[in-house]
């Protein structure tokens, strides 16, 4: 009786493991497959720049990809085409060539675009669209809408973006929000986290790292007199929040992020209380109700401070813009 006992206990055993065998293999199997389906996603709404020709209209493609790429080789501080810009490239908001899921990606521009944004109160063009992120984000000026750099970029957005139909709703080409906190940001709390995972790579007063040949940033600067001006889109704190979760530190994804929501807050709190260009457009906004609840200059509709239309809490404002 004692050996039939233990030849049960040994075959129950056995067969417990074997079944957490077949669970993780068929685990590993579903990763593996989603993995494979989300590459083949990728790879079937993002077109291959190895695909174009050497046609005109191809090379004029790669141009505008070169430029998004490597755009203060053109525009920045010791530019080929002019000195405009702060030394910052298109790339180092929009990644991977703005391609990149879930993150500032111009996937959905050429199907929405020429479209109305309350932020300048009138139908904006894509010409129009960038132009305003090299005053804002690069503290730059305008280039020539018509220019050759101007047609390259639009032409290389618009060919980002060819697999994506007009008004399909796809999740990927978004960018992902967090959602907001229940209490406001903290700078303080942010220079913790900032000095623990990212000065390595940003440099101890947010100033980056220049390349070898000085045209270039390898890290982007996060403030300073080189950094994006306070009317540029990652100025509002819900913009770079949901930036550095889904890409910060180096290697992290939409997938597997390395900060915790509140990590990501405070963080973004901390680079946002540090000086950046005075670059103010008074045309911002025309319609007060319509501001977003972290844009951080007044006027508002609402009765809010600056100071919580910065780091919140947001709630409070959003459900009294909602009445």
């Amino acid at each position: 009786m004692k050996y039939l006992k233990s030849y049960w206990f040994i075959t129950l055993l056995a067969f417990a493991l074997l079944l957490v065998i077949i669970v993780e293999m068929a685990i590993k199997h579903t990763a593996k497959k989603n993995k494979i389906s989300n590459q083949e996603k990728q790879k079937s709404l993002v077109p291959d720049i190895k695909d174009l020709s050497n046609s005109e209209e191809d090379n004029l493609i790669r141009y505008g990809k070169e430029l998004i790429a490597h755009t203060s080789n053109y525009f920045g501080p010791h530019g080929k085409l002019a000195s405009i810009t702060n030394g910052l490239n298109c790339e180092n908001c929009h990644l991977e060539g703005g391609t990149k899921f879930f993150t500032n990606n111009f996937l959905g521009v050429a199907s929405t675009y020429p479209k109305f944004r309350a932020r300048s109160g009138r139908n904006e063009s894509i010409e129009f669209r960038i132009n305003e992120c090299l005053q804002r984000s690069l503290n730059g000026d305008q280039i020539d809408s018509l220019s050759k750099e101007m047609r390259a970029m639009v032409a290389y957005i618009k060919w980002t973006g060819k697999n994506v139909t007009k008004n399909v709703n796809r999740e990927e080409i978004k960018t992902k929000e967090l959602p907001f906190l229940q209490r406001a940001a903290m700078p303080v709390k942010g220079a913790e986290i900032y000095s623990s995972k990212c000065k390595s790579c940003h440099g101890e007063n947010g100033e980056g790292i220049r390349s070898p040949d000085s045209l270039n940033y390898i890290y982007p600067p996060l403030w300073g007199p080189h950094s994006y001006a306070v009317s540029a889109g990652m100025y509002r704190i819900t913009k770079l929040a949901s930036f550095v979760k889904f890409n910060m530190p180096l290697g992290a994804t939409f997938k597997k992020p390395q900060l915790t929501n509140e990590e990501a807050w405070d963080v973004a709190a901390y680079i946002n209380s540090k000086p950046h260009p005075k670059k103010i457009f008074t045309h911002d906004w025309p319609v007060l109700s319509t501001k977003p609840v972290d844009f951080p200059f007044g006027p508002y509709s609402d009765k809010f401070s600056e100071e919580q239309h910065k780091y919140g809490p947001f709630l409070a404002i959003e459900m009294a813009n909602k009445k």
